[in-house]
C-alpha cells in the first residue's frame, strides 16, 4: 500500500468514509457513472440467474444490488457504513436485508451465500485483508468474489482522491483514500484461501472522454479493474 497523500493534487479537505458517505447520498446518484464499476460486471462471466444468494459488501445506494436483481439474482443482502446511503438502497427494494456494518466485519451468516460483491469500496480501507477475509468467510464452497475497484495507476496518475461536492456548502470534499497495487490484492486474496479466476481492467476511452472531456490527457489509462476469485 502506498499513503495516497504523495500523490494528491487536489488538496481537498478529507473526511472518512462513513461521514463522507452520508453527506454525499444525495446526490451520489448523480455523480457516479456506471462506466467505472457497472460497465466491469457486465465483462464477468458469472452465470448471474443461478445466484441464489448474494452479499453486496459496501452496497451503497444500491447500484449494484439493482444490477445484479436486474440479471435474476435471488435474494440479496446489503451492508454499508454510512446510515444515509442505507436509506437510499432501502428505497430501491431490491434488498432481502440491510444493516448498518463494516465490510471487514458485517455478521452476515458464515458459508451462505453463492455471490460476494464489492464495488468501489477497496481505496477507502487502509487493509485490504479483513474484507478478503469476510468474503471468503461469507462464501459458500465454490462460490464466488466479485470486487471491482478504482484502479491505483489511475488514482496515482491523476493525484485525484474519491471526492464530492457537499449538498449543503458546496465544498469539495475527498473520502479518505488509500493507494492498493494489483499485488496487493493478489496477496491478499490468496491470504484468504481464494483463488483468482480473472481479472479485468479498464482504460479510459472514447465513452470515459465523452462523459468527461478533460479526461483526454488520460486516454488509455487504466481507470477501474474488476477480479473474481473462487472459495
Amino acid at each position: 500500500m502506498a499513503w495516497f497523500s504523495s500523490f494528491d493534487t487536489r488538496g481537498y479537505r478529507t473526511v472518512g468514509a462513513r461521514e463522507g458517505y452520508d453527506r454525499w447520498a444525495p446526490t451520489y446518484e448523480d455523480t457516479v457513472e456506471d462506466a467505472m464499476d457497472i460497465a466491469l460486471l457486465e465483462r464477468l462471466d458469472l452465470a448471474w440467474d443461478t445466484v441464489s444468494c448474494a452479499a453486496d459488501l459496501g452496497c451503497g445506494t444500491g447500484r449494484t444490488g439493482s444490477w445484479l436483481a436486474a440479471r435474476g439474482v435471488g435474494e440479496i443482502d446489503g451492508v454499508d457504513l454510512s446510515p444515509g446511503m442505507l436509506e437510499a438502497a432501502r428505497a430501491r427494494g431490491v434488498y432481502a436485508s440491510l444493516r448498518e456494518g463494516e465490510v471487514g466485519d458485517t455478521g452476515l451468516e458464515s458459508g451462505a451465500y453463492d455471490l460476494v460483491v464489492s464495488c468501489l469500496v477497496d481505496e477507502h480501507l487502509a487493509d485490504l485483508r479483513p474484507l478478503y477475509a469476510e468474503a471468503a468467510r461469507l462464501a459458500r464452497p465454490d462460490g464466488r468474489f466479485a470486487l471491482v475497484g478504482f484502479h491505483p495507476h489511475f488514482i496515482i496518475a491523476s493525484g485525484m482522491p474519491t471526492h464530492f461536492d457537499d449538498a449543503d456548502s458546496g465544498e469539495a470534499l475527498a473520502i479518505e483514500t488509500h493507494v492498493h497495487l494489483l499485488s496487493d490484492h493478489v496477496a491478499a486474496g490468496r491470504g484468504a484461501g481464494l483463488e483468482l479466476l480473472a481479472l479485468h481492467e479498464r482504460v479510459v476511452d472514447d465513452e470515459w472522454v465523452a462523459l468527461k472531456p478533460k479526461w483526454e490527457r488520460f486516454r488509455h489509462h487504466p481507470i477501474s479493474f474488476a477480479f473474481v476469485w473462487s472459495t
